[in-house]
């Protein structure tokens, strides 16, 4: 007995193919493409309109955070990061700028995220707290003339303020980064850059911005370059 040749099978009458569509239809997965593109585009204008209010308000500020931190290293002072959250890894990232490289191909610069060592932040979580996450690795880290750069997008997380509380008995000098709700901790700080939005990504996206714009002041007045 022969082979048999194999019958193709043809679409259903009324669709084009397989997972196609019926004449005069438009496709579902377009329609909710554009409105997620919409969506999309509408997200980083919000954030782009932000970012412009901040340069416009914060612009000198970050110049002078930028100086404070230049001035600290040349006496030997390091820059400490800390924050919860997406802030945690705002901190870090800042740090990791600072410490391997921003645009230059140069030394490592002294910065810290006390963030990274769950070691340390789960046994001082353990033995004295969450609140003192912070604060007591500032004392143990921290040296009169170093640089605390504290992020909370709330300005009410206790661990962070506490952080700044500490840093400032302790000679150091403390950059918060907040948002329109984060008076209360500006005010604990020796300056900060308070983002006009109480929308926590959009402020983080602005936290990181000047922080990217620190880092290339920073790199610039140690080492020249870009």
């Amino acid at each position: 007995m022969g082979k048999r040749t194999p019958t193709k099978k043809t679409p259903a009458r009324g669709v084009a193919a397989r997972g196609g569509v019926r004449a005069g239809r438009k496709p579902a997965g377009r329609t909710a493409q554009s409105r997620e593109s919409r969506i999309a585009r509408e997200t980083l204008l919000d954030s782009s309109r932000l970012l412009q209010k901040v340069a416009d308000s914060y612009a000198v500020w970050t110049a002078e955070a930028a100086r404070k931190i230049v001035a600290s290293l040349k006496r030997n002072g390091k820059v400490i990061c800390c924050g919860n959250g997406g802030s945690a890894a705002d901190a870090q990232h800042v740090a990791a700028e600072l410490s391997g490289k921003f645009y230059l191909n140069r030394r490592a610069l002294p910065a810290i995220s006390i963030t990274t060592n769950p070691s340390s932040v789960t046994a001082i979580a353990n033995d004295f707290g969450y609140d003192q996450v912070f604060s007591k690795q500032i004392e143990g880290l921290g040296r009169r003339g170093d640089v605390l750069l504290a992020f909370s997008t709330s300005g009410n997380s206790p661990n962070v303020i506490n952080a700044a509380k500490v840093a400032k008995k302790m000679g150091i000098f403390v950059i918060g980064f907040t948002g329109a709700g984060g008076s209360g901790f500006a005010r604990r700080c020796d300056m900060c850059i308070l983002v006009p939005s109480t929308d926590c990504p959009r402020i983080q996206e602005a936290h990181i911005a000047v922080g990217h714009s620190i880092c290339f002041l920073v790199e610039k007045a140690v080492f020249g370059g870009k």
